[in-house]
């Protein structure tokens, strides 16, 4: 084995806006068998983490709960550091980038950065939101697209069209935050003159840094030329205010790579550790960040070239990984696989997903599809129907024959070396996070070993005279095979490997796979691993459809409805006034900022309408486009903080779910519903 290493690990911050998910999971769960296995092998290495603490998001969020900034990022890091601990995330330190030690190194980068000639301030106009007195990013507008008229673009690109351009070069250009239209406002900003680290960056992508799928895509900007980055923010902003610049505020991607460092400063403050030793520019210790890959430009180009200038050590390897589908498609919170870490740990085994994530990744960017019924069948085959049965066939001879102690021979010394063996190849496979690849070696001994077991039938040989000694060999050996295994799988499943180690009497590292235990005394077989039930599955399937739909509360109800069940009687001619058109849904998105929402453009037959509706408990846009549906016609337009509403669209609802009405096939946009 190599000499011992120092080594610091990330994760990208979770956001404090909202619940982590299982595509959260999936990296976290990357990073700490990384870690684990460092440790095992006997490495010095330290994993950190935070939550990402700042920004517009976080402040809107905030003064839509009602409470402080403060309040809610406590509370979101509260929910998070649970979910780190119950997913068994090894984490040395969790922390916050709002607090003093991100402070200080954002102002000392900051300051670094500005003596080194690599701060540019110039003037720039912006999208203004007037009622809300706040600069708005591309984001938080909305409009119809310069180029194709597609309505309901956002303030950068077009989905429909593809086109880019400027928020102010918007149709009809709305803040989704108040409703209303933006002006442009000049405001001074601070940039990080970017391209002049190009040729760095171009040395440092091709080094080794990051994959190669990922350089070749960072190349792609590189070649094209790279812009200065805008790194301030106007007042009102969550964060810290830039040093000498009252009013400016530092942008949110820029302290939270910093985080890194503030995480690992209080953690060094609190346990006497050197952090110069580790963050120096010639430093010999190894620094790596796991992120994904919607987040590499942040992590391979703004962030090494600040820590050049900065005189800070960079990157030993940024690790990217892809996006997580569930059952092959985007994860959908109406079909109930858009599902919350908390809903997951409230039915099912963290082991479980762990073991299934690890069985999938590999060292490349592919997206990971969790297929349930794969992911129940997997785990039971191979946890339970192949590792946990070799300790269950034997353990109980042993205990039974010998009082539970391991016999002092190893039965078959090519089986053990061919097992045992395997250690260094799986090593290598977790060293390159390609642990499919080691899941699928430890599979393959697993089966050796149960082949084994299978062709001795300690079962038969242990009813016949003067055999009971072979029998002891043979369960020894069995039970050798298993903590071998065990080893193995240890940084994947953490929770199953206590149980084991508290049956082998044993505490496993690395180097147990070199010698069997022999003439040593086991504790207790106990269940190791239950099987992963399908009703469990189910349930949480519908609990996650439940738990979105709880989330999106009704709004409030004035006049008779509040009371009643039943509103108060109209007569026929009132009713009549009523204008009740089929309509079909052209297009849904996403409403920026709203919990309950969706954003319809609703043909009538010639005639385009945008809706507001809050179904978003129950529908993905990409399933309602092309759906016929009914709404009232000529219902005033109503102007909400996210835009102008033109009708209303008709939906039932009850504990489980929202449903639009919907007329038959033949029905044809524009006819009138009598």
């Amino acid at each position: 084995m190599s000499s011992k290493r120092q080594i610091l690990v990330t994760n990208a911050l979770p956001y404090a806006n909202a619940a982590l998910h299982l595509g959260h999971i999936l990296e976290y769960t990357q990073t700490d068998v990384w870690v684990r296995f460092q440790r095992m092998r006997g490495h010095e290495c330290y994993y950190l983490s935070a939550d990402d603490a700042h920004g517009t998001a976080i402040m809107l969020k905030a003064d839509e709960k009602g409470i402080s900034p403060e309040q809610h990022i406590a509370d979101m890091r509260a929910i998070h550091e649970a979910d780190f601990r119950d997913f068994l995330i090894s984490v040395d330190n969790y922390h916050s980038t709002h607090s003093e030690e991100n402070r200080e190194f954002s102002e000392l980068i900051y300051k670094r950065l500005n003596a080194n000639g690599h701060i540019a301030k110039r003037e720039i106009t912006q999208a203004f939101d007037p009622e809300k007195n706040l600069f708005l990013a591309d984001r938080y507008i909305k409009g119809s697209c310069p180029k194709c008229k597609a309505e309901d673009q956002y303030g950068d690109n077009c989905e429909a069209c593809g086109a880019t351009y400027s928020p102010i070069d918007l149709i009809n250009p709305v803040s989704v935050i108040s409703g209303a239209t933006p002006i442009e406002k000049a405001s001074t900003h601070y940039f990080f003159k970017l391209p002049e680290f190009t040729q760095f960056l171009k040395d440092w992508t091709r080094s080794g840094a990051v994959q190669e799928e990922v350089a070749n895509k960072l190349g792609e900007w590189l070649d094209s030329g790279l812009q200065e980055w805008d790194i301030s923010r106007d007042a009102p902003y969550f964060g810290f205010e830039i040093p000498d610049a009252p009013g400016k505020y530092f942008y949110v991607w820029l302290d939270a790579p910093i985080g890194y460092m503030a995480s690992f400063k209080n953690l060094c403050d609190r346990e006497g550790i050197d952090f110069d030793h580790f963050w120096k520019a010639d430093s010999s210790t190894e620094l790596y960040h796991f992120i994904g890959k919607d987040i590499v430009n942040f992590h391979a180009l703004f962030w090494p070239a600040m820590l050049s200038s900065a005189n800070f050590r960079t990157p030993s390897k940024i690790c990217v990984h892809g996006f997580v589908t569930v059952n092959g498609k985007k994860m959908s919170k109406s079909r109930g696989t858009f599902i919350n870490a908390r809903c997951y740990l409230d039915h099912l085994n963290p082991d479980y997903l762990r073991y299934y994530y690890a069985s999938k990744l590999s060292g490349s960017v592919e997206d990971i599809d969790l297929n349930l019924e794969d992911f129940q069948q997997k785990v039971n085959s191979d946890l339970v129907g192949k590792v946990v049965n070799i300790a269950s066939r034997c353990a109980k001879f042993i205990a039974n024959g010998n009082q539970g102690v391991l016999s002092k021979n190893i039965e078959n010394p090519a089986l053990w070396a061919q097992v045992s063996g395997a250690a260094e190849a799986i090593a290598n496979h977790y060293e390159n996070r390609d642990y499919s690849k080691a899941i699928r070696e430890i599979m393959a001994q697993a089966d050796a070993a149960n082949e084994y077991i299978a062709a001795k039938e300690p079962w038969k040989l242990n009813k016949q005279e003067g055999m009971q000694q072979q029998v002891q060999d043979i369960c020894s050996l069995g039970i050798n095979l298993f903590r071998v295994l065990m080893t193995y799988l240890k940084p994947v499943v953490p929770a199953m490997t206590e149980a084991a180690e508290a049956f082998l009497n044993d505490r496993l590292i690395w180097q147990s796979a070199a010698q069997p235990l022999v003439d040593h005394q086991l504790a207790e077989f106990k269940p190791l691993m239950l099987r992963i039930e399908k009703e469990k599955v189910d349930a949480m399937i519908e609990a996650s459809k439940e738990e979105t739909a709880n989330a999106v509360q009704a709004a409030p109800v004035e006049g008779p409805l509040a009371d009643d069940p039943i509103a108060a009687e109209i007569n026929f001619d009132e009713f009549a006034k009523v204008d009740l058109r089929v309509a079909r849904i052209v297009k849904a998105a996403h409403v920026e900022g709203a919990d309950k929402l969706l954003q319809l453009t609703l043909d009538l037959g010639g005639e385009t309408r945008q809706v507001f509706s809050g179904i978003k408990s129950s529908y993905q846009p990409e399933d309602l486009e092309g759906r016929l549906t009914v709404m009232v016609a000529n219902l005033a337009p109503r102007k909400m903080r996210f835009g102008m509403s033109e009708g209303m669209v008709l939906a039932a609802g009850d504990k489980k779910g929202i449903y639009l009405l919907e007329p038959d096939s033949g029905a044809q946009p524009g006819q009138r519903v009598s």
